[in-house]
């Protein structure tokens, strides 16, 4: 099912994924187009710190960061604050919440997403415990943890273990995949890893619980992505499925907010539709498509 965005003030709502709120440090307020209202994030690298350097990322690393590590009292101090102030109407006070629609207005999820990849940092399992303990406190019992990785670190056993504290918490692991071979992905996520480190955690982590993939096309250097590139991304997800491997869905979608090359830019809704019909050609696995505004 393909999403509209044509639709104002989501449009505009779905552009703005600042990481700024108020004198937070390290949470702030979404509408999210993918997770359909309100997304609580928890930026666990304030640092900018990631392992990949993806052409299309948002993030302004020619700014230094304010805040270089992750407290998680203070972390907890201000999602609790979020969820009260979601739960009683006052964030949808400020001027720039004040449209968004009452079927948006709901917390959907406390989403670990934030300047770069959150298993990298430290304290992820501390704040794993925070996120669970503050969503029990307020009885956010339909509200998921969600992580949203690249899944370079899956397979570390300190990342394992919040990943179990999570799957007991209605979590959900949106996880990256960008690219069929190795060369694509080199160019387009430019990570410290190869591709199939990626696709050997993706397969160990969906064999214990069912993962989204979150896939990411674009046109680069004036070219939509290669039919062949689609169909090895679609073989990828079949061979891991025919080895044991578990997805809820695949998320394709396109560039919503400035990017980091000026060689990168959205697809239209043609194109989407296309990369999405070669998935679908391929794995029997619930497809949506997400245009970019």
């Amino acid at each position: 099912m393909s999403q509209n965005l044509s639709q104002d003030p989501l449009k505009r709502l779905f552009a703005e994924h600042s990481r700024h709120w108020q004198d937070n440090l390290y949470v702030y307020p979404v509408i999210s187009r993918r997770s359909g209202g309100l997304s609580i994030g928890v930026n666990l690298n304030p640092d900018k710190a990631c392992n990949f350097d993806c052409v299309y990322c948002q993030v302004d690393r020619t700014q230094r960061p304010m805040v270089r590590k992750v407290e998680p009292d203070v972390l907890g101090s201000e999602l609790e604050a979020m969820v009260r102030q979601a739960l009683s109407g006052e964030l949808f006070d400020d001027l720039r919440f004040a449209e968004v629609p009452a079927a948006y207005r709901k917390i959907r999820d406390i989403a670990f997403s934030g300047d770069g990849e959150p298993t990298i940092c430290p304290q992820f399992p501390a704040a794993v415990h925070v996120a669970a303990e503050v969503r029990r406190a307020y009885q956010l019992h339909d509200v998921k943890l969600l992580l949203l990785t690249d899944a370079a670190y899956l397979n570390k056993p300190i990342v394992a273990e919040a990943l179990a504290e999570m799957d007991a918490n209605n979590g959900e692991i949106w996880a990256k995949l960008d690219a069929g071979t190795e060369d694509y992905f080199r160019r387009i996520n430019r990570s410290n890893v190869s591709l199939q480190t990626i696709l050997d955690n993706l397969l160990e982590a969906s064999r214990v619980r069912p993962l989204v993939i979150q896939s990411l096309w674009m046109v680069v250097d004036g070219e939509p992505p290669p039919p062949a590139e689609v169909e090895a991304f679609s073989q990828r997800l079949a061979d891991m499925i025919a080895r044991g491997g578990r997805f809820k869905m695949v998320q394709v979608y396109t560039i919503a907010r400035h990017p980091a090359e000026s060689f990168v830019s959205p697809l239209n809704p043609g194109q989407i539709e296309a990369v999405a019909a070669r998935i679908r050609a391929k794995v029997d696995i619930p497809l949506e498509t997400y245009g970019g505004g």
